[in-house]
């Protein structure tokens, strides 16, 4: 019994000492990498950083659409589509009023 109880003891530390060791290795191995990732970043600002343009200037602001005239040209025509409606019947003197009231608000 002693015999394997040694056995079993000497396995547990042989197999404590590889994760340790492998654990190690492992950490180091991702310190140099994150220093290599480090160090290439720096060199790749220190690249980019006289290729840059300078930002544009703003634009001046765009002169305001002549929306007025549009907008009155739509208001007409709705109201002769309005004015025909109620030619032919389809709408009441109230519905033509409110209608028109809605259009020229």
């Amino acid at each position: 019994m002693p015999g394997l109880l040694r056995g079993v003891a000497r396995t547990a530390v042989i197999s404590g000492t590889a994760t340790a060791v492998s654990n190690r290795v492992s950490r180091r191995q991702a310190g140099r990498w994150a220093e290599q990732d480090r160090q290439r970043q720096m060199v790749y600002e220190q690249e980019a950083a006289p290729m840059a343009p300078a930002p544009p200037p703003p634009a001046p602001p765009a002169p305001p659409a002549p929306v007025a005239a549009d907008d009155m040209t739509a208001k007409i025509e709705q109201l002769k589509q309005l004015g025909d409606l109620k030619a032919q019947g389809v709408l009441t003197e109230e519905e033509f009023q409110a209608q028109k009231r809605r259009i020229l608000a």
